[in-house]
């Protein structure tokens, strides 16, 4: 499964395909579009971080969003829980090690999948090879046992710069049911076979850098549907190729 990532939430009521969005641009919505096709949310960890230096919204909030979202727009497939992903960055902001996050990103989790049961997922947070096991370890620990889990987000690899750390992650941690959050192009291709799903915008990135498609008549694509849909065929098409070998 590959979720089309877009901070567009009105895509939701226009295409079929699965999307990832983010609850940052949902948040600020008073009404809902209904989804047509299969959607995950993205808890907005990152912006949380990075701004506030933790997370500013209580997990009783948390709830009553992802309540309202998979009342009112439906298909909702699964939600992130409120994580707390380990880039250097992140850590900067928060000032805290690896493991606290690891620590709190669980505790996190385990409150959620009281409220919400399945609709939450676990995430593996960590930033060195060997963290990510560490942190998989933890949820055996509390008591989760991660191969019964559908879905296992996999956190802190989308501002990876080595598609080669990436594989060797994912590889570790092989046959979990991941999902790789944020991963380029390139290094979902190499790994779609080992990943249950993933997701990304890299496309409106690659649009920001490119002149706008013909037919389109804005200044820049990075907001346009018909350009995420081209590109997200093209990953497609790379993937099934590579499965062909």
């Amino acid at each position: 499964m590959f979720y089309l990532g877009t901070h567009e939430p009105a895509w939701l009521k226009r295409l079929e395909i699965p999307l990832f969005i983010s609850r940052v641009r949902l948040a600020r919505r008073k009404s809902f579009p209904q989804a047509l096709g299969k959607w995950a949310l993205d808890s907005g960890g990152f912006t949380q971080l990075h701004k506030h230096g933790g997370w500013d919204l209580s997990v009783a909030d948390y709830v009553g969003e992802v309540r309202r979202y998979a009342d009112e727009i439906g298909n909702l497939d699964w939600v992130a829980p409120q994580d707390w992903m380990c880039e250097p960055t992140a850590r900067e902001m928060t000032g805290l090690s690896v493991a606290k996050h690891q620590q709190l990103t669980v505790e996190n989790f385990l409150e959620l999948r009281d409220a919400l049961g399945m609709l939450v997922i676990p995430v593996l947070q960590g930033w060195d090879f060997d963290d990510y096991g560490r942190c998989a370890d933890l949820f055996y620990e509390y008591g989760v046992c991660l191969e019964e889990e559908p879905v296992i987000g996999l956190g802190s690899v989308c501002r990876r710069d080595s598609d080669r750390q990436i594989t060797q992650i994912i590889e570790a941690l092989y046959p979990l049911n991941l999902h790789a959050f944020g991963v380029k192009g390139k290094a979902y291709v190499a790994n779609t076979h080992l990943l249950t799903s993933a997701d990304s915008m890299a496309w409106s990135y690659q649009a920001r850098r490119n002149p706008p498609l013909p037919e389109c008549t804005h200044r820049s694509c990075n907001n346009c549907a018909k350009f995420a849909l081209a590109w997200r065929q093209r990953l497609l098409d790379r993937t099934n190729q590579m499965r062909l070998l």
